[in-house]
């Protein structure tokens, strides 16, 4: 799962600052979980943008994880089945 990442280290050594080098790291964890959860982070993302209002708190954002999402919408498959 993380070797796309190790692949392109080289080309990531350097990005700008400490700060870019984190949210590097968030966007792909957040990735590689919608994938762990089967989810297109595409679709992901989509979702997440369209239910977390402007000034969410953390807690809010928390509720959107891809485990929960997933878990979300399997629940919903087994309502309508």
């Amino acid at each position: 799962m993380i070797r796309p990442t190790k692949l392109g280290m080289k080309n990531w050594m350097f990005f700008g600052s400490l700060e870019a080098g984190t949210n590097n790291a968030l966007i792909y964890t957040l990735l590689a979980n919608c994938r762990a959860q089967e989810l297109d982070p595409e679709d992901y993302l989509l979702e997440v943008i369209k239910r977390l209002p402007p000034a969410a708190a953390p807690e809010q954002a928390a509720a959107l994880t891809p485990a929960r999402i997933a878990a979300e919408r399997k629940a919903a498959a087994e309502e309508v089945a």
